[in-house]
């Protein structure tokens, strides 16, 4: 679940100078929810899906990053526990939902700059794959792969085969293939299947 881009009015030099990504604090929460309200326009469903994922009992606790300009709170990513059915065994894995960077700052490298922080985040915690819903154009590009090539099943018949992605992370072994599942929390909240894998 990415934002879409939008134009391309600068306030952050090419180089991201006064960029600054760190891990979400308490403090921030209003900022991220107006974050994802501005990102995607959809009213409540992916600000109200950030807040109920921080709190959901889980086996890998969420980490969340938000990306500053002079101190502005103008993107975010979290990663939270999900689960793969492998053959051997049952595997914690995350799931990168949502990203979202507000529209006068996007297509400058913040969305970009986000990923590789929470891909590093969770390859140093030993998680050995991430998944998510999104453009191939933009994540192929960014760490991930088609999932289903990659010997994973989706978890939604609702979810188009090239929208569905994963990356493979430092800890992950071959026998680790086998069906994504997302938390309950997505479910209940309807946000599985929803993107367009173009978009």
């Amino acid at each position: 679940m990415t934002s879409s881009d939008a134009s391309e009015g600068s306030r952050t030099a090419p180089d991201g100078a006064g960029l600054v990504i760190r891990r979400e604090t308490a403090d921030d929460h209003q900022d991220v929810r107006e974050v994802h309200t501005r990102a995607f326009g959809d009213g409540e469903r992916v600000p109200g899906l950030v807040e109920a994922l921080r709190v959901a009992e889980a086996p890998l606790a969420p980490m969340s990053f938000v990306a500053t300009v002079d101190a502005r709170v103008v993107g975010h990513v979290l990663l939270s526990a999900g689960r793969l059915d492998a053959p051997r065994r049952i595997v914690d894995v995350l799931s990168l939902s949502p990203l979202g960077v507000v529209p006068e700052f996007q297509r400058q490298g913040i969305g970009t700059r986000l990923i590789a922080h929470a891909l590093d985040a969770a390859d140093s915690q030993g998680v050995p794959l991430v998944f998510l819903e999104g453009s191939p154009r933009y994540y192929g590009t960014r760490g991930f792969e088609g999932a289903v090539a990659a010997g994973f099943r989706s978890p939604s018949l609702r979810i188009p085969e090239a929208a569905f992605q994963v990356a493979r992370l430092s800890a992950h072994e071959p026998w680790m293939t086998g069906t994504f599942v997302y938390s309950e929390t997505f479910w209940a909240l309807d946000c599985v299947g929803l993107r367009d894998p173009e978009g």
